[in-house]
């Protein structure tokens, strides 16, 4: 029997895995499909929120822990596995914020480098940038990382490990204390059982009894080609955002959309997408997206994610509900609930992730 079963192999279930081995433990991840191929690989892989500093302080702990975890966790994995997880810092040019001040000074409390442009200033940081934005934010540490590369480094370093079990194609019915029950009435057992589901805790839950406030936002992405170096920074106007990857490819993102579980690409999404995508970088005119796609995102209420034992059970967990911050999280959100697992004294303050019942709740914006 397993000492974890990690119910979810997307991220945060994967990035959790890894952590609780390398404590020590045996664990068991259960996947209802392919592990990594939802809201993890759809995302862009900024290693930052969106405007940051519109969350509250409990989202800003675990996004600078994160911030601080990536760089040597991605030379770990490359150095395992031998896949690059691209972890590049190209910065984020943030164009004009309506709350600019407010963003200048949560940047000085929180000692993160953050420096205004004027216009005038705005083509030298990026040349591909349309002429007619009044300022900008420009945040030069802020990173992003190839998404797809590192599920897949994640995975195999998984794999190579001896105490580590992955099987995929396993949807699980429900759970309890201890326990995780799959179709034709399979019971996988375990010391403990944690839910890292997603964008589906809130069902899976429900169907045992519990109440969580986790419902899905659908996300729509579009995918350039261009050539390398073509767009040095990563952009941000009004929500969507251009994203560069050493090759060429540009990400551009994204949508919020409550749909249920429904992941369908629509005409009127890329439509939009690609509006936003020229009016910040006029260069894209003309150039026929490759790919569009979806994804569905866990969202929770102002974005802060549920961690910890799931009330009135001694042996069922849940990490979930990070919303637009999945990726993002990840690193600082595993350590934080092994370190609950496994008996270590946490470097953040697990309080504010506390899960509790809540009534229905108004999603954040950002």
């Amino acid at each position: 029997m397993s000492d974890f079963v990690v119910i979810g192999g997307g991220v945060i279930g994967l990035m959790l895995a890894r952590q609780l081995l390398q404590g020590g433990a045996r664990v068991t991840v259960l996947e209802a499909g392919q592990c990594g191929r939802e809201a993890s690989w759809a995302g862009g892989g900024i290693v930052s929120p969106l405007y940051p500093w519109r969350y509250s302080p409990a989202v800003t702990a675990l996004a600078s822990q994160a911030q601080r975890l990536f760089p040597a966790l991605c030379s770990e994995l490359l150095a395992e596995t031998g896949i690059d997880p691209e972890h590049q810092q190209t910065g984020l040019l943030m164009l004009d914020a309506p709350d600019a001040g407010d963003a200048l000074a949560w940047a000085q409390q929180q000692g993160v480098p953050m420096v205004r442009q004027e216009a005038d200033q705005l083509a030298s940081r990026e040349p591909q940038l349309a002429v007619g934005f009044a300022s900008g934010l420009w945040m030069p540490q802020v990173a992003n990382v190839r998404n797809p590369r590192l599920l897949q480094a994640l995975l195999a370093s998984l794999r190579q490990h001896p105490h580590c079990r992955l099987r995929e194609f396993a949807p699980v019915l429900a759970v309890g204390d201890g326990h995780a029950d799959l179709a034709a009435g399979e019971r996988v057992t375990a010391g403990q059982v944690v839910v890292c589901s997603g964008a589906w805790s809130g069902e899976l839950l429900a169907a045992s009894g519990v109440a969580l406030p986790v419902l899905p936002v659908l996300g729509q992405m579009l995918l350039y080609r261009l050539s390398p170096g073509w767009l040095t920074t990563m952009v941000l106007h009004e929500g969507r955002y251009a994203i560069p990857r050493r090759d060429g490819h540009v990400l551009v993102g994204s949508t919020l959309e409550q749909r249920g579980f429904d992941k369908t690409i629509t005409d009127e999404a890329r439509g939009a997408l690609q509006a936003a995508a020229e009016a910040m970088l006029p260069g894209l005119r003309g150039v026929a997206p490759l790919r569009q796609w979806a994804g569905l995102r866990p969202g929770a209420p102002e974005g802060v994610p549920f961690m910890g034992r799931v009330p009135g059970h001694e042996r069922l967990w849940v990490c979930a509900g990070h919303f637009r911050n999945g990726l993002v999280l990840s690193p600082a959100s595993a350590q934080l609930l092994a370190d609950m697992l496994l008996g270590r004294t946490p470097a953040i303050d697990p309080a504010p992730y506390r899960p509790v019942k809540c009534a229905p709740f108004p999603l954040p914006e950002a």
